[in-house]
């Protein structure tokens, strides 16, 4: 049989995608198998908060906390793109209200509070509602002796077009999570590529166990600038997830496909360490871990 030049051949659209890491063809169905990682390299693809929640939280287990939370244009912010229509079409596209998706869920029985910072939402920038939905979580799981896990995709750091109010969020979060701790809580950071600028500098850098995705860009300014700055050459993989647990900045480097199995393990562990979540709660705790008596898979800092 010929095929008429011109005309469509082959399997249909939508089979194939290209890596954006080492930017080979990769068929979608390996890669949404492998939890949305690169089956050639391991790049870890960006995914939606309703996917995250998907692969580490039991089924059906997720309550929405603080849905009802909605960024404004408190300084008639303009640029190429006013600022109400840019939430109005993050808004659009990814379903959410806001960057920062909260709740309660259980995960592997263990209930907690979990939280997803989505990078589809404006670069999970943060503004006032990122950070009053961070600081109210911090405060639900101190009030409700539960532990807080927060999966990071903050790529925008603070976000720009609400000016000083995006800037107070970096102070108020670190404040709520060191409460938290000072009460015996735990909160257990996920980073995510990328974690960047004032999310970088406040609340993603303070759990108890920092967990990063491998291959995950963190760090403050972007190496670029950093380079032009200090007029330097940087040194291999800098600002990478691995370069930052060599440095001890990391606690683990875990693929997304073992983050559940992982965070589960921690939270078994800490969970019966800590002395906040004993049935009287009334023992303050430094919230640390021993090392000398932490299983193996804890990987305490270099």
């Amino acid at each position: 049989m010929r095929w008429a030049l011109g005309s469509k051949r082959g399997a249909p659209d939508g089979l194939w995608m290209r890596c954006d890491a080492c930017e080979g063809m990769v068929y979608r169905k390996v890669v949404e198998e492998a939890h949305h990682v690169c089956p050639e390299c391991g790049f870890h693809f960006r995914i939606t908060a309703e996917q995250r929640i998907g692969y580490l939280l039991d089924p059906e287990s997720f309550s929405v906390l603080f849905d009802n939370l909605e960024s404004i244009d408190a300084l008639n912010f303009k640029g190429k793109k006013s600022y109400k229509d840019k939430l109005a079409q993050a808004q659009k596209n990814t379903g959410l209200r806001e960057a920062a998706h909260f709740g309660t869920g259980s995960m592997g029985g263990q209930k907690v509070v979990f939280g997803v910072i989505d990078a589809n939402f404006i670069m999970g920038s943060m503004g006032s509602v990122v950070g009053e939905k961070i600081a109210r979580a911090a405060e639900t799981a101190r009030k409700e002796r539960l532990p807080l896990i927060i999966v990071s995709g903050s790529g925008g750091g603070a976000r720009m077009e609400e000016g000083i109010l995006s800037l107070f969020q970096m102070a108020k979060t670190s404040a709520a999570i060191k409460r938290l701790q000072d009460d015996g809580g735990i909160y257990i950071a996920v980073l995510t590529n990328a974690t960047m600028g004032g999310s970088m500098a406040s609340w993603a850098s303070l759990g108890d166990v920092i967990v990063a995705e491998p291959q995950a860009l963190l760090g403050f300014a972007g190496p670029r600038v950093i380079a032009q700055t200090v007029r330097q050459e940087l040194p291999s993989g800098f600002q990478t997830s691995e370069f930052l647990l060599e440095h001890g900045f990391v606690d683990q480097v875990v693929s997304r496909k073992d983050l559940r199995q992982r965070l589960t393990s921690l939270l078994r562990y800490m969970v019966k360490d800590m002395a906040a979540f004993s049935k009287n709660g009334v023992t303050k705790s430094t919230g640390k871990i021993d090392k000398a008596t932490a299983p193996v898979e804890l990987a305490a800092k270099k």
